[in-house]
């Protein structure tokens, strides 16, 4: 882990063309270096006080120029604590795009500081105390979020929402372990029978808190990672055509040529404030050419992953043997039947499909496209609430899961009312307390802050 004695420094805004454009700096040496290439009138930076927004120039020497003007800024001042970082902290508004971005940072560079790693502003803010891992994971879920309802989440998880169930939680196995610990020297007729029944009524308590966290994760693992649909059936069904539908715009190429879809095409539609990454696919039949047999080879290897299947069948026509071979070995599910075509006289209508989830559609004239959201909605699972609430993530889950697990164990040994069960418990206790503190930050390694600040952008 780098030293926090470093001042560092990034670019934190997008590449690109734009209004503005930031470069970050923080640390120690945040006001020295900004003295050095910073040009204003009036007092330097180190001298003016926090919260100072300066009008100014950042200079350089460039090309044998000395004190050339590199760019017109903007220059604001923070200092610790009362910063992102709880450093001092410089933040300098250039003009939007690549180049004027990049000299700048040049400038900072040379003049002493060191580009920051990946979330390494927002890895400072964790080991300074201003925020916990669980909200410095938010940040980054904040960053990435495809819709409001993710947002919204993030946001939750942000403020803490998250953190207070995991703290309350670590703090009633802290004190249900110390209560327990302190019976220890007595013998058990001398433990009065209510005190094992407490703590017992506690271990419950606990897990029933457990498990309702547990139950987030479905939701979270839907925000974060967002529902995978994959549109399956044979040449010409209109999967192509139905993947445009739902994106609005034409993404597949749509044509009479059976095979023209030879790869899996991949898009993101949001569905009741759900990234859904939408798949289409290649025409599920036996094929002689070597290229569409690997498009199908893909098709059913991503079906397979995929949290939805929409199988879309022509019900102008009889039904393929392609088409049955496939709901032969579909969970029912996990798979909506979309009968296309009813404008041209179906043949096959939904109780031909048993317990199959079916909508009837003409996809070309944009018929029965709401019915299929509604049914995605369902099968999905993606009704909203209406209350916004942090859920976890999927380190969190391992994690949750191993402390319920030792709840579990704790508890049936707990309810035998023995001295030799007693230490098992407490040891039991112990190891779940140090799980969610890892969980929160209040203990960890270099190597668990790698992997989660490994994730953000650099200048975050």
């Amino acid at each position: 882990m780098r030293s926090t004695s470093d001042t560092i420094a990034a670019i934190a805004t997008a590449p690109g063309e734009a209004g503005i454009s930031i470069v970050r700096i923080s640390g120690p040496r945040s006001l020295e270096i900004a003295d050095q290439i910073f040009v204003c009138k009036g007092p330097l930076p180190s001298h003016r006080p926090a919260g100072s927004f300066v009008h100014g120039f950042i200079r350089a020497d460039e090309d044998g120029k000395a004190h050339a003007h590199v760019d017109e800024v903007i220059l604001l001042i923070y200092r610790a604590p009362h910063s992102y970082t709880r450093e001092d902290v410089v933040e300098i508004q250039g003009h939007g795009g690549r180049i004027s971005a990049k000299r700048i940072l040049r400038t900072v560079l040379s003049n002493g500081a060191v580009l920051a790693e990946p979330g390494e502003f927002t890895k400072r803010a964790f080991l300074n105390g201003r925020i916990d891992l669980v909200q410095a994971e938010a940040v980054a879920d904040l960053i990435a979020a495809q819709s409001d309802r993710a947002a919204t989440a993030a946001m939750e998880q942000l403020e803490g929402h998250l953190t207070s169930s995991f703290g309350e939680l670590y703090d009633l196995l802290l004190s249900t372990a110390a209560d327990l610990e302190a019976t220890l020297d007595f013998t058990d007729d001398e433990i009065p029978v209510a005190v094992s029944h407490t703590i017992a009524e506690r271990l419950r308590q606990a897990k029933s808190r457990v498990e309702k966290l547990l139950a987030t994760w479905e939701e979270g693992h839907l925000l974060r990672e967002g529902a995978l649909v994959v549109i399956s059936g044979a040449p010409n069904a209109g999967k192509s055509t139905l993947m445009n539908a739902m994106l609005g715009a034409p993404r597949a190429i749509v044509a009479d040529l059976p095979g023209t879809t030879r790869d899996t095409i991949e898009e993101t539609v949001i569905l009741e404030g759900v990234p859904i990454r939408l798949v289409d696919t290649a025409g599920l039949r036996e094929t002689e050419s070597a290229v569409e047999r690997e498009g199908v080879r893909r098709a059913q290897a991503t079906i397979k992953r995929a949290d939805l299947n929409l199988h879309v069948i022509d019900c102008s026509q009889e039904l393929l043997q392609a088409d049955r071979d496939h709901l032969s070995k579909t969970k029912k599910g996990q798979c909506i039947v979309v009968l296309n075509k009813t404008d041209l006289g179906p043949k096959l209508t939904g109780g031909d499909f048993g317990a199959f989830s079916v909508v009837s559609c003409s996809l070309l004239k944009g018929e029965g496209l709401a019915d299929l959201r509604r049914a995605m909605v369902e099968r999905l699972n993606l009704q909203s609430s209406g209350i916004p609430h942090a859920a976890i993530s999927e380190r969190h889950r391992h994690t949750v899961q191993n402390v319920l697990n030792v709840l579990g164990d704790a508890l049936t040994m707990q309810d035998l009312n023995r001295t030799d069960c007693t230490v098992l418990v407490s040891q039991l206790l112990r190891t779940a307390i140090e799980q969610l503190g890892e969980l929160i930050g209040r203990t960890y390694t270099d190597e668990l802050l790698d992997k989660i600040f490994s994730r953000f952008c650099v200048g975050k």
